[in-house]
């Protein structure tokens, strides 16, 4: 039955639905959590903050990210990727939404609901990008599942307009308001997307199986032969997972490259009114070429995953990030014509270092056999989640969490700050050059194979199918 998809040469519309589903949940969330780096500008000189009080704002979401993708990760195995994608939706923006009733000065309830918002946004990734891959081709897996992150920097250019043109109106609450609107995406979810077909025929529910793959290919079902007998239904363990170290190194240390760019982001707004001198609505107008930067190098980087293989690509792409990341800190005080040095590095770094995770995200779940892909990309994804605490965690260390934000304290830390965000990306490229395996071109049964995924003959039992 699964052969079908391999024969695909055209994507067909329905798979393309699905991946409006992931794209625009992606985007939508991701909306969410980069929104606070936007209300930090706005209240971190009325409310006095430090470093210490304004990192552990952008830092809270990074402490839950872990937790969240290992719980959604271990859902999708066990109810299906649908029901999870639609929780994880769910739990982001409620929590989101929350951050309206702050009281004024309250920066601990902003980190309770920013704990939670973290919970959520990884669990959405780790779910979506499990259900893309088990409606592709092998041959095009590598780009489709990509393009499904290459609209997560348009959630930081929807936070970008609204700081920039609809603050002065709404207020900060007004934009963390705002957050609740994803939650419409469940609808969206509940009418478009079925459950994946793989994990549907892993549980024995072949009839629902033919139903979703006849679905996504827009055949009868009819025209789909059900086999004379079925693989055993598997019963999975999430610690099974640990029976693949190279895939748990390697996603984790490919995972960690974000620790770089989501601690850029999150103090980005923060350091334009710092190092350029500039309001908050004009350092947010800055972010928005950053974003367009970014959503066009999550393109070119989807494109050069199956064009290159996903080692190559993404060794090219985490040593760009690294060197452009080091530069900015090293040229922040330059201008060229009257622009910023520093900007326009950082709108270069973020064509690769936003564009790198639309190689590392979709390989985060290729590299497990499919009966534990999503226990394995939800623990790998959370590992990597810790760059979203460890990132606007290291630069309030490197100034002194005790320092209040000011011109003087961030200019002092610029260079030390940024190649400490720099390291990341080159531990990601020496991750996918000495241990990563290749997976282009590679069909799920084949990946299966090579990763000698272990059957338990305790743990399954045969079923028969009666072909209709």
């Amino acid at each position: 039955m699964l052969e079908l998809l391999e024969q695909q040469k055209k994507l067909t519309f329905n798979q393309w639905k699905i991946a409006g589903a992931a794209t625009l949940g992606d985007m939508l969330d991701f909306f969410d959590f980069y929104l606070i780096s936007f209300v930090l500008a706005f209240v971190v000189k009325n409310w006095n903050l430090t470093y210490g009080q304004s990192g552990a704002i952008l830092l809270a979401s990074g402490v839950s990210a872990p937790f969240g993708s290992l719980l959604y990760g271990w859902l999708a195995d066990k109810v299906g990727r649908r029901t999870a994608l639609v929780a994880s939706v769910l739990n982001v923006s409620l929590a989101t939404g929350a951050m309206a009733f702050t009281p004024e000065g309250g920066w601990i309830y902003l980190v309770a609901c920013r704990f939670f918002v973290g919970f959520g946004v990884t669990g959405l990734y780790s779910v979506d990008i499990t259900l893309m891959q088990e409606f592709s081709p092998a041959h095009k897996r590598g780009w489709f599942t990509g393009v499904t992150t290459t609209m997560l920097p348009a959630g930081s250019l929807l936070a970008a307009l609204l700081g920039a043109y609809a603050a002065q109106y709404i207020g900060w609450r007004g934009m963390v308001a705002t957050g609740l609107v994803p939650a419409l995406m469940c609808l969206y979810i509940r009418a478009f997307v079925p459950e994946s077909p793989h994990w549907l025929l892993r549980r024995g529910r072949v009839d629902e199986a033919r139903k979703s793959l006849a679905w996504a290919l827009q055949m009868d079902p009819k025209d789909i032969t059900l086999p004379a007998s079925m693989p055993p239904i598997e019963h999975t363990r999430w610690l099974d997972i640990f029976k693949y170290p190279r895939s748990i190194i390697a996603g984790c240390l490919t995972g960690l490259t974000q620790t770089g760019s989501v601690g850029l982001a999150m103090w980005q707004v923060t350091l334009f009114i710092m190092v350029l001198h500039i309001t908050p609505a004009e350092a947010s107008k800055l972010v928005i070429w950053i974003s367009i930067g970014a959503i066009l190098g999550r393109f070119f980087c989807s494109w050069i995953s199956d064009a290159w293989g996903r080692r190559a690509s993404g060794i090219f792409s985490c040593l760009a990030a690294a060197v452009l990341m080091s530069l900015a800190g090293y040229l922040h005080d330059y201008m060229i014509g009257g622009w910023s040095v520093f900007f326009l590095i950082i709108v270069a770094q973020s064509f690769f270092g936003s564009g790198q995770y639309s190689i590392v995200g979709p390989y985060m779940g290729e590299m497990w056999p499919s009966r534990l892909r999503g226990s394995g990309m939800g623990f790998v994804y959370g590992v990597g989640n810790l760059g979203k605490f460890i990132g606007p965690a290291g630069l309030a260390f490197i100034a002194g969490s005790s320092n209040y934000v000011n011109p003087a304290a961030t200019l002092d830390v610029l260079v030390p700050a940024f190649n400490y965000f720099a390291f990341w990306f080159v531990l990601g490229a020496a991750a996918f050059w000495l241990i990563a395996m290749e997976t282009r071109g590679r069909t799920i049964d084949e990946i299966d194979a090579a990763l000698n995924a272990p059957r338990d003959a305790a743990t399954v039992k045969e079923v028969p199918v009666v072909a209709s």
